[in-house]
Order: C-alpha cells, then structure tokens, then sequence
C-alpha cells in the first residue's frame, strides 16, 4: 500500500490492548507512511496497549509527522516506556505531538521520555501534554534537560498542568 497520510480518530470506543494491537500491526504495514496522526483518547489500552503501539510505530520508518493522543488510557509508567522506545527508534520524525494526560506516567518516565526525545535528532516541532501525570518536580527537571539537548528544536509546546511540580520544577 502507497499510503502516506493517515488521521485515525478512535476516542472513546472502548479500545483494549488487542484492539490496538492489531490496529498497530496495520499502520505498521504502511512502509510510506509519513504522516500519522491516531487519536486514541478516552480508551482502556493499558500498559501492553501502549507496548504493542510502541513496537509497532517503531517499524514505521519513513514517518516524518507523528500526532498520537493517548490521554486517559491508563498506560502508567511501562506503558509510556515502551511509547518512548518505539518513538526513539523512529529517526525520520521532525514534528512531533504526544498526548499522554490523565496516565499517571509519573517523575522517572518523565525522566526517561526527556531522554529518549533528545534522541530524536531531526526533531524541529515538539508538543507534550503531560498534564495531570504525577511528574514532578524531578521529573520536570529531567524533562527539560532531555528537551534542552534538542539542538534542532524550532517549535516547542509544553502542557504540565496540575504535576505537582512545585518551585524547583518550574525552574
């Protein structure tokens, strides 16, 4: 298949981790895929939810704009993990927007996302909603520090709403 835009808006279907497996497994097969913007908010994904896309995103290989919305899928900690993986492994991206509110991913994955994001070093347009998530102020910290080693980063937009992230994070 030829396709190389592709906007999937599946909020609120009461998608599980087999859904998105399978969906997954199906973007994956667009190897000129180049743009993908996939709308999974208000879902039950969970963490193997968030592996499965994860893995499967990684193989997409030509993707230069990636918008995925994951808010409220109780992904937590290893679910976000292995979406940063698999976003890292993606060399090409130079936009991206990640959604992931309302998931309790917590300080260390804020950490580590930070982390992998400074990887992506193509990288000229980030947007991360991270509200309600539990990061922190340490891993507020870590975040920026991550984001701060995106030399080629033009377009930056953070949401940290209601983080708990306290004086020394907003520093």
């Amino acid at each position: 298949m030829s396709l190389t835009f592709l906007n999937l808006n599946l909020s609120g279907n009461s998608i599980s981790e087999n859904g998105v497996k399978y969906l997954g497994e199906g973007i994956a097969k667009c190897a000129t895929l180049t743009s993908l913007n996939l709308c999974l908010r208000f879902n039950n994904i969970g963490e193997n939810g968030a592996k499965h896309l994860g893995e499967e995103i990684a193989k997409c290989v030509a993707l230069i704009s990636f918008n995925l919305n994951l808010s409220k899928n109780n992904i937590g900690e290893n679910g976000a993990k292995y979406l940063r993986e698999g976003i890292a492994k993606c060399a090409t991206i130079t936009s991206l927007n990640l959604g992931l509110s309302y998931n309790n991913i917590g300080d260390n994955c804020a950490k580590h996302l930070g982390e992998e994001i400074s990887k992506c070093v193509v990288l000229t347009s980030l947007n991360l909603d991270l509200n309600f998530n539990n990061i922190g102020e340490n891993g507020t910290k870590f975040l920026g520090e991550g984001i701060s080693r995106c030399v080629t980063l033009t377009s930056l937009n953070l949401f940290l709403s209601s983080n708990k992230i306290g004086d020394n994070g907003a520093k």
